[in-house]
């Protein structure tokens, strides 16, 4: 664990402290386990975010996928009747390849990952609108589906399924990006594009890889939104997902400029979020104050990145100093 993790973790358990001493409840075993449910949805689409982001692009169609996907994948098992696990493989394959084209028009064409994905907010939040003429996703009265269910609404060990999800994804993300070679590539990219492409790195498949990897954990992130809330609205659900994901990530030491980050700090993140959420719930705090505390933490998580970045090369400046004056000749 990096420093800037624990210092995240030590953030973590005062805030909690500080929570619970104001309101017990917080550590209620309901409160846990409906946190620790949603640090899990959260935590899923957050990973792939960081995924992105690490490579210097960024992903903001994450919300509007979450409510197309989500939408489709109602639809599918409650209205057309498919088999829930065709279903599943369905929004998963659709999740990759919308990744894919965003990565091929980046890489490809050269087009801002900023614009593809901004398109792609706009595109997809209008898609799932017109399938459902603007009405509501939802399942009928009784409808049940149990190994679904247990897999996105179950318990094991007294923690939620999704949670043991998110762990499990959590290890294999964690050894793709701190254990094998397509992660040393990704970090390489972040660092210098171009050095990279120049050492002999596949960029451009690097970074469509990137996409596909956020575009299939996004999809599976909407599937658990979906059974979570049972209910799709099209023009509201998933809206300003895709701020808790990469501020989550920037929370957790990616840098926005790429080539930054641990995966454990994007889980860190992703509790602090949640247990901010929480203590506004807890603490009687207005939520439409909600988006405002969110900002607040993306731009203190932003200002720290830069500082660190600051403090980082002037350590090196002087070390350099260092080594120089001590390596001069004597006169």
């Amino acid at each position: 664990m990096s420093k800037k993790d624990l210092g995240l973790l030590i953030l973590i358990l005062v805030v909690g402290a500080v929570v619970t001493a104001i309101n017990p409840r917080f550590l209620s075993a309901i409160n846990l386990a409906n946190t620790s449910n949603l640090v899990a949805l959260f935590g899923i689409l957050s990973i792939g975010q960081a995924f992105v982001i690490i490579t210097g692009g960024i992903e903001l169609s994450v919300g509007s996928l979450i409510a197309l996907l989500g939408t489709l994948f109602i639809d599918f098992i409650a209205v057309r009747e498919l088999d829930w696990p065709l279903a599943f493989v369905v929004i998963i394959v659709l999740g990759a390849v919308i990744g894919f084209v965003h990565g091929w028009l980046i890489t490809r064409l050269k087009l801002q990952p900023f614009v593809v994905t901004l398109c792609g907010l706009l595109i997809y939040r209008g898609v799932a609108r017109f399938y459902t003429a603007d009405g509501t996703a939802g399942f009928a009265f009784g409808q049940n589906f149990p190994t679904l269910e247990f897999l996105t609404a179950g318990r094991s060990y007294g923690l939620p399924n999704s949670f043991i999800a998110l762990i499990v994804i959590a290890i294999v993300m964690w050894v793709v990006l701190h254990r094998s070679v397509f992660g040393r590539y990704l970090y390489a990219i972040g660092k210098n594009e171009e050095a990279a492409k120049y050492s002999g790195i596949r960029t451009g498949r690097i970074i469509i890889a990137a996409y596909v990897i956020c575009g299939v954990l996004t999809a599976l992130s909407a599937i658990y939104f979906a059974m979570y809330t049972r209910s799709i609205s099209p023009a509201s659900h998933g809206q300003f997902y895709e701020l808790y994901a990469i501020a989550a990530a920037v929370l957790g030491g990616f840098s926005l400029r790429g080539g930054e980050g641990s995966l454990v700090g994007v889980i860190l993140g992703t509790v602090l979020l949640q247990e901010l959420q929480n203590l506004v719930n807890l603490l009687g705090i207005p939520s439409s104050l909600n988006f405002a505390v969110m900002g607040g933490v993306i731009l203190i998580g932003v200002l720290v990145d830069q500082q660190w970045g600051v403090f980082r090369a002037r350590r090196r400046m002087i070390e350099a100093t260092r080594q120089n004056v001590a390596g001069a000749p004597a006169e």
